[in-house]
């Protein structure tokens, strides 16, 4: 295989080689008798060169040119898919067997916490539910005996006063025992507890355990942290030169810990303000589940951007010589001895942004695209039979 490309390469070389000494004696010829000295941004081939140059010629187009944008990030999830587990009146951690990295299923069970309050809460509730039973039974007895002129207006006054107040009691010992994971109606005399479960609030896996069997933690503790990745984000730091670069909707590659597995995204939300450092923020939704990708991991990203319509070219029309863009267009076809010929002019452009296969230029003041044909392929061959092996190298 290597015999063969190093083949190639000659040939290709001795087809330049043939294209410059074919060409440079007209460019170089002096003014003598009938001889034509060509201009130094012209140079001209046979057909039989143009053919073996592989010469083709076109238009320039106007067209979307997508280019991409390379950013740094991390993977994070939402809010709502992310949860800090406490206990809402603390206690003794009597049980737990949990480690970072287990996954959990939502309502499962976390940890056993053991507190004296938890007893006292459930016995106050079930009084204050016995004498709101009592206290309900004495407001409607009231109420009925008002109602037919047998007892005061004030009595029934403080016994609404007691029932509804006894009514608040109990809803507010209720929405208590809910808080810490107790049941209200599955509450009896028999089954009260000093101990109750923590449970989780979502499914995913623990990032962070903070709890030992016989730790005292209160309710401003964070004793579990659980994620779930099931639906991850990119936070994507870009510089506020890029900022009309972005917009909702606009996919985008990005790659993890240098692996050149490709994983995809859609950006869904752009920052409205920008930092201190003139950087700002865009949040993308990845699109499928991607193994070992886990919040907290740096990513690069690479964003896919279009822009207006540009006059572009494909990147072989456009060749380089001493720092400047230059490409071929048609001058005119002529004869001389009897043999055709055809001129093409050599002009210098701009080359801006590029896809890999176009890139769009800035073209001289007074270039009418709709009527100039520009060489599309060859035209590097065109500058090589131009300059000599003297002056550069091709």
């Amino acid at each position: 295989m290597s015999n063969r490309k190093y083949l190639l390469n000659v040939l290709l070389m001795i087809v330049i080689t043939g294209l410059i000494s074919c060409t440079r004696f007209r460019n170089k010829t002096e003014t003598d008798g009938d001889n034509e000295i060509l201009p130094e941004d012209i140079v001209e081939m046979r057909d039989d060169q143009i053919k073996l140059a592989g010469i083709e010629t076109g238009a320039v187009e106007m067209r979307f040119i997508n280019t991409t944008l390379n950013v740094n990030g991390k993977v994070a999830v939402a809010p709502q898919n992310m949860a800090t587990v406490c206990a809402p009146l603390g206690g003794f951690i009597i049980n737990t067997s949990l480690l970072p990295g287990n996954a959990v299923s939502k309502g499962q069970v976390l940890a056993i916490i053991e507190n004296q309050e938890f007893i006292d809460i459930q016995k106050n509730y079930m009084e204050a539910k016995d004498k709101l039973e009592f206290a309900e039974a004495e407001f409607i007895r009231h109420t009925d005996l008002y109602k037919e002129d047998v007892y005061s207006k004030q009595n029934l006054q403080q016994v609404t006063a007691d029932y509804r107040s006894l009514k608040a009691q109990v809803t507010a010992l209720e929405q208590k025992l809910a808080l810490i994971g107790i049941d209200p109606s599955t509450l009896r005399e028999d089954n009260i507890s000093r101990t109750v479960t923590l449970r989780s609030p979502i499914s995913g896996y623990i990032k962070t355990v903070n709890v030992n069997i016989g730790k005292f933690v209160s309710a401003t503790d964070v004793l579990f942290e659980i994620i779930n990745t099931d639906k991850l984000l990119l936070e994507l730091t870009l510089f506020e030169k890029d900022m009309s670069k972005v917009s909702n909707g606009q996919k985008l590659r990005f790659y993890i810990n240098d692996e050149t597995e490709e994983h995809d995204a859609v950006i869904y939300q752009t920052a409205r303000s920008v930092e201190a450092d003139k950087t700002y923020r865009v949040y993308a939704q990845v699109i499928q589940k991607c193994n070992h990708v886990i919040p907290g991991m740096y990513v690069n990203a690479v964003i896919e951007t279009s822009g207006e319509k540009v006059t572009a070219l494909p990147d072989e029309a456009i060749v380089s010589f001493d720092d400047k863009n230059y490409i071929f267009v048609f001058e005119r076809n002529k004869e001389e001895d009897g043999k055709p010929f055809t001129e093409y002019r050599i002009v210098e452009v701009k080359k801006n942004i590029t896809d890999g296969i176009y890139s769009s230029v800035t073209l001289p003041e007074g270039f009418n695209i709709d009527t100039t044909k520009v060489v599309l392929k060859g035209a590097y061959n065109l500058l090589c039979a131009m300059k000599n092996a003297g002056e550069m190298a091709c």
